[in-house]
């Protein structure tokens, strides 16, 4: 099935619907409601003692939607243990447009002037629905997840979709609940306002850290 615009996306999600190619080279577009859906609960991120101390180091310079359509494309991009990907030009075009319509956000890790890592996915309402991730310097994804755990904490969201659950999610917190669940969750969340820039940019990374493990409002 094919998604024809932004609206209809945004109605996808809503209705706990998901887009995905089957790569990145097939135009075509599908729609999941999978029996089973990932998510990370806003008050259960584990940052392991390893990486909690990279965060703390500052590695990267963490900025917020100065590079969309960039993250988009190097998640896009094969990597180790990921031939193929599911982000077609379709789906690049629709994200870029949710993104210049406000609803889908990039957060990014900078070491210096090269793109160390990142993310991106969608806010509606209470909630975000985290899309794909990518790294190109160690942590750089991760840090990229606790800065984002953070600032959604901070701007009253109550649910992190993350689609799926791999071992490596499993590994900072992400939990599998049951469809059914998973709509209760989505229509609690999607009644009630959040704000994506109420963190601001200017917290330091004990600050961060505190905000992302649900510690400070």
């Amino acid at each position: 099935m094919r998604v024809f615009g932004t609206a209809e996306l945004l109605d996808c999600y809503a209705r706990g619907v998901f887009p995905m190619a089957e790569a990145r080279d097939d135009p075509r577009i599908y729609l999941l409601d999978p029996d089973e859906r990932g998510i990370l609960p806003l008050n259960g991120l584990h940052i392991p003692r390893r990486l909690k101390r990279t965060v703390k180091q500052a590695p990267f310079q963490v900025k917020i939607d100065t590079a969309f359509d960039t993250v988009v494309r190097l998640c896009a991009e094969p990597g180790p243990g990921r031939e193929e990907t599911w982000i077609n030009d379709g789906i690049l075009a629709l994200y870029n447009e949710l993104h210049r319509d406000g609803f889908a956000h990039s957060v990014e890790c900078w070491d210096g002037e090269q793109l160390a890592g990142g993310l991106y996915g969608v806010s509606l309402g209470g909630a975000f629905f985290g899309e794909s991730m990518f790294s190109a310097r160690t942590d750089a994804s991760k840090i990229a997840l606790v800065h984002l755990v953070a600032r959604l904490n901070t701007g009253g969201y109550s649910l992190l979709d993350t689609q799926f659950t791999t071992e490596h999610l499993e590994n900072l917190g992400v939990e599998t609940i049951s469809r059914d669940a998973y709509h209760d969750r989505l229509e609690g969340a999607l009644g009630t306002t959040a704000d994506f820039y109420a963190m601001g940019m200017d917290l330091g990374a004990q600050d961060v850290l505190a905000r992302a493990l649900g510690l400070k409002d």
